[in-house]
């Protein structure tokens, strides 16, 4: 079986890439603006018909879609996630349409939900602005492709490699940067909205149950954690694993403008464990440990 992978380079490809190599009898090639890609492709510029050829020759049996930009301006945005997934889908339906297309959408796509609801794929997707816009033209563009696709709706991924443009990583970076000086004041945003955190090795399993399922899949599936938990959860957690002695300070200001307009965000995942037979096996403790000896500190 041959599995082409896009966007390997970045955060949530990198372990899905590796996931996928772990499969017997698997070839996993990589696809990127990387000089070392298997595949040289920018979703953003290339051609259809460019990328069609290039498909072609690589004859992939699945294709898993994790390129993807979660800053910059509207144009970088839509570059990425809405023309990127069109193109790709375009280019599938002429040079391997019987492949398998799997392509990681986002939670951002639902919007603003209410406080305790869980919501499900077939909830209203109401974006608050660029990044979930483009991610829900992304997922448009692959669920009215006609190709045999699935978009995984991931929640927040928190692990290993989490980049410092997301909470997680930056958190993690600048708690490093302050290391034990008890004077040093951590300044944040609004730490009070509520997160559905999921592990960055339960994305890349979910992505690999999804390549390998037999018989069609439904349109997209809620990949998180099941459950909502305080942003200000995740910034102890880190703390106490970095052993940080100063200070937290919430500032009210300074934070993701995206996050502010979603107070709440909650998934039901019961479609994922019935289609793939897959729930989350890693705590967001655990998630903290993975990313920090990533960061090549051990968790306290």
């Amino acid at each position: 079986m041959h599995i082409l992978v896009l966007g390997n380079t970045g955060y949530l490809g990198a372990h899905v890439a590796e996931h996928l190599r772990a499969l017997p009898d698997v070839r996993v090639l990589v696809a990127g603006r990387s000089p070392a890609a298997d595949i040289t492709v920018d979703l953003a510029t290339d051609r259809p018909r460019d990328l069609a050829a290039l498909l072609a020759e690589a004859a992939p049996d699945a294709v898993v879609n994790c390129a993807g930009a979660t800053g910059g301006d509207a144009v970088t945005l839509a570059e990425v996630n809405a023309r990127g997934p069109a193109v790709l889908c375009a280019a599938l339906r002429v040079a391997a349409p019987g492949a398998r297309l799997v392509h990681l959408g986002s939670a951002a796509e639902y919007g603003p939900t209410e406080p305790g609801m869980r919501v499900t794929e077939s909830a209203a997707t109401r974006p608050a602005g660029p990044y979930g816009a483009t991610k829900l033209a992304g997922t448009v563009a692959v669920t009215a492709s006609g190709l045999d696709a699935t978009v995984l709706r991931v929640g927040n991924p928190v692990g290993a490699g989490a980049p410092p443009t997301g909470l997680p990583g930056r958190v993690a970076r600048l708690l490093a940067d302050a290391g034990h000086d008890r004077d040093a004041e951590l300044r944040l945003g609004d730490l009070s909205a509520h997160r559905d955190f999921v592990d960055a090795r339960d994305v890349a399993r979910a992505a690999r149950l999804a390549v390998t399922a037999a018989g069609p899949l439904p349109p997209v599936l809620n990949i998180g954690g099941g459950e909502a938990r305080p942003v200000r959860d995740l910034v102890r957690l880190l703390a106490e694993a970095a052993g940080f002695p100063g200070r937290i300070i919430e500032a009210g200001s300074g934070g993701s403008a995206r996050s502010a307009q979603v107070s709440w965000q909650c998934s039901d995942i019961t479609a994922a464990r019935d289609a793939l037979g897959w729930t989350p096996t890693h705590t967001l403790d655990a998630s903290v440990a993975a990313l920090r000896a990533a960061e090549g500190v051990p968790a306290r």
